[in-house]
């Protein structure tokens, strides 16, 4: 392995300072695979020269940094991914909001969203899903720059595709683009990307109905995933739900949500009153 110990301890504080994320001892071969596309990409000679060019000053120096914080952010991703979040999303959310919530635009944020396959597969979902005349809005976000751009563009290869794509979703919600497939124009204007670090305070945001925040919280220390659940509850409506990946939990770290069983997986669900208002703006 290239990665020397000291080197490694510089990683790993460079992350959790800018993107509060723990990298623990034992993650030396994740961080060497990531970095060695950005040696490529940079035309370094090896991952000793990145990380000096890292340790740099000015605005060059800054720019490899953000792209080896950037790097390590970046999670596994596909379409409908676990499949039992979005059950859960069809059986037990769209119904309680159909019937509790005025005939306005359901609005869903995909945090952490990657390269955008959870915000279109959820946009997929609820245009099959809801009534006629019944809109919504998803807002995608992701700390990647590069993540951000993709998932606004939407545009996917034939590998990226067929990874829980179903076909009869390929045929009605994807155009050609050259050898790639595009979202189609009607479902990407449903989306808004924007990037956003999670362990930093909000901007200004509506409330929203869903939360999507999954397989994000296990790499934060405990009070940060408490920092980043209070946040996402006051942006939450009154009683408005959230969707954590399998091996995470609100249970001993923000008892205000009710976690909810729901077949192999559990929602949670922000108390529906006894929070302060988030007033309404037109930031994202």
């Amino acid at each position: 392995m290239e990665l020397t110990d000291q080197q490694f301890k510089y990683v790993s504080d460079l992350v959790r300072r800018e993107a509060a994320i723990v990298m623990p001892v034992g993650k030396e071969y994740l961080v060497e695979s990531r970095l060695r596309p950005l040696v490529r990409k940079g035309g370094h000679g090896s991952i000793t020269d990145l990380l000096n060019a890292a340790q740099g000053l000015g605005t060059a120096a800054n720019g490899v940094r953000k792209q080896i914080v950037e790097s390590l952010t970046i999670n596994e991703t596909s379409w409908f991914r676990d499949r039992e979040p979005f059950a859960a999303l069809i059986d037990v959310v769209l119904p309680a909001l159909l019937k509790d919530v005025p005939a306005r635009p359901i609005r869903i944020w995909s945090a952490a969203s990657s390269s955008g396959q959870e915000a279109y597969s959820i946009a997929i979902q609820l245009d099959k899903t809801l009534p006629p005349g019944r809109d919504f809005q998803i807002f995608a976000s992701d700390l990647s720059v590069e993540m951000v751009e993709r998932t606004r563009a939407g545009v996917y290869n034939q590998l990226e595709i067929n990874r829980g794509l179903p076909a009869s979703d390929m045929v009605k919600y994807f155009e050609r683009k050259g050898a790639d497939w595009q979202v189609v124009d009607r479902l990407r204007r449903k989306v808004t990307v924007q990037q956003l670090n999670l362990s930093h305070p909000l901007p200004p945001m509506q409330p929203f109905d869903v939360v999507f925040l999954r397989n994000v919280l296990i790499y934060f220390s405990p009070e940060t995933k408490r920092q980043i659940l209070t946040r996402i509850r006051k942006i939450l409506r009154p009683g408005g739900w959230l969707q954590l990946g399998a091996a995470e939990t609100t249970v001993g770290i923000d008892s205000t949500f009710e976690r909810i069983p729901v077949g192999r997986t559990a929602i949670y669900r922000a108390p529906i009153a006894s929070r302060l208002p988030v007033k309404e703006v037109t930031a994202c």
